[in-house]
């Protein structure tokens, strides 16, 4: 039987419907779950010097002049060890940046210049050519460039001073030049590890069984909670496609634990959707005594023989504020429990004091986190 044109272009757009609809609703690409081993940036930092500035460096302090010195030494002129250059215009800084992996040489860094004494301002600096280093102690890459600076910091004759931001810190963006790529080995170990960044034995489980269900064959398996070893040929090209392909894999990512979170310090309560209440009853009241005094004078009748007193009086009240007594039922969700406190009028404090008992009397079974 022919199937008529107008057939095969119902079928073109429905086809990528049923694709569509097949995709789990809550999936998640494999590259938003975590990175390969060895696949991260790379910190680098330094410590240079930033001329230029208007009268707002460091002054005389005797880093910032020995950093000086060690500039000017590049370029043959040597200061006597008996002079100490007043440096209001020049501060000494601390270079940072990140390393993106598979970075390589000419590739340009932005970088975060900090003043590291009591320079007031570091807008109009610029910095001279610094080496930053990785924790190895080798150098990476090479900073130089004008700051730019989002502060601003005024003071007048008298001592008053108005700060807008943090002027003694700046950016140069691509104000450094990659010297060096860091090897990472991924194409020479004898097989690749992928690691979640939240430790989850299901979700880790997932993500092997979704790279041995797209490669047809049994080269992933879990050995944690957190990594994945996957068998690879040898070679940068042919690991970087199997990469990439796992990286688009999509999977549903294990439901995160029954768990609340308390900032003891702000008052703030975070309850996930996965808290459940076992049946139980919570009463929550507050009881109030306030106790008042008013002394008052006592004056003798003229011409006796009294003395002038005071005479204490005292009033007591007690207000006791009358709440109802909320009644969760089993299996109570999240908005079950936001309904509940709301009706009884739990402050953020309060409603810690509920979760805890509610904790220790075991009708909730969630892990409580206090900040």
């Amino acid at each position: 039987m022919e199937v008529s044109t107008a057939m095969i272009r119902l079928l073109r757009l429905i086809l990528p419907i049923f694709a569509l609809l097949a995709v789990p609703a809550h999936a998640e690409r494999v590259k938003d779950l975590g990175a390969f081993q060895g696949v991260r940036p790379n910190q680098l930092t330094g410590y240079g010097i930033v001329v230029g500035l208007a009268g707002t460096g460091d002054d005389s302090i005797e880093y910032a002049t020995q950093g000086m010195k060690g500039v000017v030494s590049r370029f043959g002129l040597t200061l006597p060890q008996n002079i100490n250059p007043s440096l209001k215009n020049a501060a000494a800084v601390l270079v940072t940046a990140d390393l993106p992996a598979f970075s390589k040489p000419g590739q340009r860094l932005d970088v975060t210049v900090s003043a590291l004494g009591k320079a007031k301002s570091l807008r109009g600096g610029t910095l001279i050519m610094t080496p930053l280093r990785g924790a190895d102690n080798e150098i990476y890459a090479m900073a130089q460039g004008n700051l730019a600076v989002g502060g601003l910091g005024v003071s007048g004759a008298d001592g008053s001073q108005v700060s807008v931001n943090i002027p003694s810190a700046g950016r140069i963006p691509e104000g450094a030049t990659v010297e060096r790529a860091v090897a990472t080995g991924f194409d020479t170990a004898p097989s690749l590890t992928f690691n979640l960044a939240e430790a989850d034995l299901t979700t880790a489980l997932r993500v092997a069984d979704g790279i041995n269900r797209t490669f047809g064959d049994r080269r992933a398996r879990a050995v944690d909670a957190v990594s994945v070893t996957i068998d690879a040929t040898p070679g940068a090209e042919q690991r970087i496609l199997m990469m990439g392909m796992i990286e688009n894999i999509e999977i549903t990512p294990a439901d995160a634990p029954a768990r609340v979170i308390v900032n003891a310090r702000t008052g703030t309560v975070v309850i996930n959707g996965a808290v459940k209440i076992h049946p139980a009853a919570v009463a929550h009241g507050k009881l109030t005594v306030s106790v008042n005094e008013s002394p008052q004078i006592v004056q003798p009748a003229p011409f006796s023989q009294g003395q002038t007193a005071v005479q204490q009086s005292s009033n007591i009240s007690i207000d006791q504020e009358k709440k109802p007594m909320v009644n969760f039922k089993g299996g109570a969700s999240l908005a079950d429990i936001v309904k509940a406190v709301n009706a009884i009028g739990a402050s953020p404090a309060d409603m810690v004091a509920i979760l805890e008992a509610l904790k220790q009397a075991g009708a909730m079974k969630a892990e409580l986190v206090v900040l």
